[in-house]
């Protein structure tokens, strides 16, 4: 099944997307799992913004939103990521875009994975399992 990168009222992206399918694949099924279709749909933070208002009900700005579509073990997914949020991230924690970004892409496949980060235990082992995946890109 294909992972596909799209967007949404910004810029494309310059990715390189073999490599990075390469590496989605290679966590989904470290993590013992089959990969499926996943989408990422790379926005600014206004869409973003509105597809949390109109999806989640939240009305706050965020980086990342992932639409879990897993089933029989077959790991699949819309991932939408700001491209704004990305890149204040990146100069917020001193890193380069393309690193962040990297991140916020293994963010979305863990949450699709099972991995929730809402509490501070969660949220420490999702960290470790995105520094563990992104030492392998």
């Amino acid at each position: 099944m294909p992972i596909l990168f799209y967007h949404e009222d910004v810029k494309p992206l310059k990715l390189e997307k073999r490599k990075l399918k390469s590496w989605i694949k290679t966590v989904i099924t470290s993590e013992n799992q089959k990969p499926g279709a996943i989408n990422y749909i790379f926005c600014s933070d206004e869409y973003l913004l509105k597809v949390n208002q109109e999806y989640l009900d939240h009305d706050y700005f965020t980086d990342i939103i992932t639409f879990d579509y897993v089933e029989n073990g077959i790991i699949s997914g819309d991932i939408f990521i700001s491209v704004d949020r990305v890149a204040e991230n990146a100069t917020q924690f001193g890193v380069s875009f393309d690193e962040e970004l990297r991140r916020i892409l293994v963010h979305g496949v863990l949450h699709l994975l099972g991995y929730p980060d809402k509490k501070a235990d969660e949220k420490k082992l999702m960290t470790a399992k995105e520094d563990f995946y992104l030492s392998i890109f």
